[in-house]
This record gives C-alpha cells, structure tokens and sequence, in this order.
C-alpha cells in the first residue's frame, strides 16, 4: 500500500508522445500498467499501442499531431483535457536522429533535428504546462534528453542531435524553475544506448565500436527505462525538479 502510494498513477493521466513504437509505446504501457489513463500524440498510428493497452485492462487513446505544430499540439492538449479531464504527467519523448559529419549534413537537416527534438519538446511542455497553470494541476512533465546532452558520442558524428538534447537539458531545467511555484515538476530523462527500432538498425560497425566504450557492455532495454519514468511521474519524485536521470550503462563516466 505504501509503494502504491508512492509510484501508482491511478486517476491520472498521462500525454506521451512519440508512443507508436520504441521507447515511448513502452513508456506509455508502463505508464498504464501504474494505473494512468495515456494519450498518446504521434504523426504514426498507435493502435498497436492502445490495443496493448486496453487489452490489458488500461485506458488509452491516440492523437495524431506533429509535436512541431504549435497550433496542432494546442488541439490535442484540448481534446485530452475534454476527454479526460486532465493532464497530470506529459512524457515529452518525439524525436529524430541524422548520423552525419557536419561539413556534410545541410542546413535544412539540422533545423530538422532541432525542430523535432528540442522545439518541439518546448511546444509540448508550454502547451501543456499553460494547463495545468490554469487548472491549478500540480504536474509532472518529463522531457527525453539523452546521454548525447552530456558528452560527445563516437564514432559516428550527430552535433546536431548532440546540440538539441544538451538544449532538452537546459530547457528543463529553466522550465522547472520557472514553473517551481505553480507547483509543476519538470525533469529530463537521458538513455544511452537501448535496443530500440531507431539504434537497431544502426549499422553493425557503429554498434561494435559502442560496446567497448559501455562499461556494461551491452545496449539497454526500453523496459529498463520505465522505473525511472515511475518515478519522475509519481508522488515519489515530489522533491525532484530540474534533474537529468541518466540511464546509460555509466558510458558518460568515462
């Protein structure tokens, strides 16, 4: 009773985007199975997420909307607050990645990156925390940073995905500030390397040259995650804002 008190999300509900597949369709049958309602935002369709959802007794939906759209996102956090009354936990965890050196990556991929993974986290975190401003929900936004925030990943080169996580970092943290009176957490959380459609295919050659570099020495599994998300979206994180929960195999020790 004590634990479920502290980690249960019964009666809360929760937004994840990028919930159709890897890390965030685990999150978000996490965030289920804890008792929370899930609207999942993705451009993809979710079904398969909801259907393993409700399947297992849980409640979900899914909205399509592109996180980069502000006027996009503003519609579906009306539609959930509609539908369910609230928004309590956002998981904030669209994003994209382009391996390239950058005298060869354009302009037009850069803005690409960061659209999706640093402005479009700052959409969804202002649109969803005007919200619960306004409704007086004391919430818990979490935003997907990344190890690439901290240190320089090798061999393969991806400034411009190194440069919107560090941003996610930041942002989160100023964002807990500046929200700390409205009584709203926010929090980022950093993977390393996971075993996730997006890494999967990378290329063998990369793979090889991570493994030694982890002192694990192995890649993570998107089910390791989600206790660290339990907690930054639970009651027993109510002293945690501003905090990057690096999840990483110590790969940023070295």
């Amino acid at each position: 009773m004590y634990l479920e008190k502290l980690f249960g999300l019964k009666g809360k509900v929760a937004i994840v985007t990028g919930g159709s597949r890897g890390i965030g369709q685990v999150v978000a049958i996490g965030l289920a199975k804890a008792g929370a309602e899930v609207a999942i935002f993705s451009r993809s369709e979710a079904r398969e997420t909801v259907n393993t959802i409700t399947k297992e007794g849980g409640k979900a939906y899914w909205i399509r909307v592109d996180v980069t759209d502000e006027a996009g996102v503003d519609a579906a956090v009306k539609e959930v607050m509609n539908r369910s009354g609230s928004v309590d936990i956002v998981f904030n965890n669209a994003g994209a990645c382009i391996h390239k050196d950058t005298l060869s990556a354009s302009l037009t991929e850069w803005n690409q990156i960061i659209n999706v993974n640093l402005t479009g986290v700052y959409i969804v975190a202002r649109a969803t925390g005007r919200v619960m401003i306004e409704n007086g929900i004391h919430g818990s936004i979490i935003n997907m940073a990344s190890m690439s925030g901290t240190i320089v990943n090798i061999p393969q080169w991806q400034a411009s995905y190194n440069a919107s996580k560090a941003g996610v970092i930041h942002l989160t943290r100023s964002l807990a500030v500046e929200w700390a009176d409205s009584h709203i957490r926010v929090n980022s959380l950093s993977p390393g390397y996971i075993a996730t459609p997006m890494s999967v295919d990378t290329p063998q050659e990369l793979k090889k040259a991570w493994m030694p570099l982890i002192p694990l020495h192995r890649m993570g599994d998107p089910e390791e995650l989600v206790p660290a998300v339990l907690y930054l979206a639970s009651n027993a994180s109510g002293y945690t804002t501003g905090s990057d929960v690096i999840v990483d195999g110590a790969y940023s020790c070295l």
